[in-house]
């Protein structure tokens, strides 16, 4: 199961919380933290807590947006070069989804840097992929790991390197 952490704007467009405040789910990198963007079309912004890895995907249609979540999650891992094994793992125990309110302000804090950065590069170019953008941002410096390994692409392959041995 998938616990996904959304702000009370997402929650609104998406349904109705469903995850207890201290389900952490059953995918390797843990729950992942959901908002809304609101460019035309609406963009969901989604970031791990572990690794605040970001993954972007179509709001629309927001009905199929739990289910939606698992494939582009699992792109994201593949973009960033995340072993076939570990990311066919992750997407089955994301086959179901759960929608929670947020409980980490850092991390709340991180996906307001993202939103402000995205927007950055969407204005300079309202073309871009969303892919594409994903591998921008995971690029960038984060403060939080300055201490670990500076950017979330060095963030994830340390995590998922410490989960697999």
């Amino acid at each position: 199961m998938l616990i996904v952490r959304a702000t009370k704007k997402l929650l609104r467009l998406a349904g109705p919380s469903t995850a207890r405040d201290d389900d952490r789910g059953t995918t390797l990198l843990g729950p992942w933290y959901a908002t809304v963007l609101f460019w035309r079309p609406r963009i969901v912004l989604l970031v791990n807590e572990m690794t605040l890895l970001p993954v972007l995907l179509p709001m629309a249609p927001a009905a199929t947006l739990t289910s939606r979540i698992a494939e582009q999650i699992s792109t994201a891992l593949t973009v960033h070069q995340a072993p076939a094994t570990f990311v066919d793992q992750e997407r089955r125990h994301m086959q179901n989804v759960q929608l929670g309110v947020t409980a980490n302000r850092s991390v709340v804090g991180v996906m307001t840097e993202f939103t402000r950065l995205a927007q950055i590069h969407h204005h300079d170019d309202p073309t871009v992929d969303l892919v594409e953008l994903i591998v921008l941002l995971a690029a960038i410096p984060c403060s939080p790991l300055y201490s670990r390994n500076v950017s979330l692409d060095r963030e994830l392959v340390a995590t998922m390197q410490a989960i697999t041995t």
